[in-house]
């Protein structure tokens, strides 16, 4: 990355591990404006209330963006100096992505791009879903092998990793 270019994070870690709550709070110690960028859709009851007692959470300080699958394109507009981007999460854009059947390398590649030459300070959530059993379906699987690739290229351009398990973080790099 250049060095006007902006920073990344990434916060990496299993279900209910600390990484969304470790995101927020590194988000609301910088200043700048700050967007939330949601990557997950209320499909059903259970999704809306979760989403909504999401944003009651963070509060009216945060302007938040709604984006299933246009991600690459939000960081671009939105990811200007100054500004704090956190996108929670990309392990749901890769859900949204496949159950759409966009072309996934495509798509990463356009994201890594996005956030090479954005400005701000982008803060990524995602979920690790290869430390468990092989999944017994050839679309889990395939989702797994995806999310693995996605993480790699991702964590090699970020300026920090940081793997979150029972809310504490170790910091990868």
């Amino acid at each position: 990355m250049s060095s006007h270019a902006g920073s990344v994070a990434l916060f990496l870690g299993g279900a209910r591990s600390g990484k969304s709550r470790l995101a927020l709070a590194r988000a609301e110690s910088l200043s700048g404006e700050r967007v939330y960028i949601a990557t997950a859709e209320a499909l059903d009851a259970e999704m809306a209330e979760r989403i909504a007692r999401h944003q009651a959470d963070r509060g009216p300080h945060w302007r938040t963006l709604e984006v299933p699958v246009a991600l690459p394109e939000a960081i671009r507009s939105e990811g200007v100096a100054g500004r704090v981007l956190l996108v929670d999460c990309l392990t749901l854009w890769l859900t949204n992505l496949m159950l759409r059947e966009h072309d996934i390398a495509d798509a990463t590649t356009r994201l890594l791009s996005a956030l090479e030459q954005q400005r701000g300070t982008v803060l990524l959530v995602s979920n690790e879903v290869g430390l468990g059993i092989v999944p017994e379906n050839a679309l889990a699987r395939r989702f797994r092998d995806e999310a693995g690739r996605l993480h790699q290229r991702v964590a090699a351009m970020a300026n920090e990793v940081l793997f979150v398990a029972a809310g504490l973080a170790l910091r990868m790099k």
